[in-house]
């Protein structure tokens, strides 16, 4: 696969992500926590991809690696509410799973082109 391919596949599954925490999103309990909660996951949830497709438009290396950096910061922030959710009980567990373990694979991706482009 080059890396044109995989750009194209990333992009669909950052976007596919961003879909399920949506609607994920849509679950937390109608309250000030859950209102709080859903705010922070689906702006984290949803930048991941947001910010590759615009790290695949970049101007330079630079730029790139940089935005780069905020997709895998992102991903990181939504492992981080995800695991709150989980711990707080306000979603069935195995409704999370999936999406704490695809949470967790993009991040892996993420951190492992960062680390590429030292």
């Amino acid at each position: 696969m080059d890396n044109k391919e995989f750009s194209k596949i990333l992009e669909e599954r950052t976007k596919q992500f961003a879909v399920n925490i949506i609607k994920l999103s849509v679950l937390l309990p109608d309250s000030p926590e859950g209102w709080v909660l859903r705010k922070q996951i689906t702006k984290s949830g949803t930048s991941i991809g947001a910010n590759y497709r615009e790290a695949n438009r970049a101007r330079s290396k630079a730029d790139f690696k940089n935005i780069i950096k905020i997709s895998e910061g992102e991903a990181s922030e939504t492992i981080y509410w995800l695991e709150i959710i989980e711990n707080m009980s306000f979603i069935d567990e195995k409704a999370l799973i999936k999406t704490i373990s695809e949470g967790k694979e993009l991040l892996a991706l993420f951190t492992s082109i960062s680390n590429k482009l030292k």
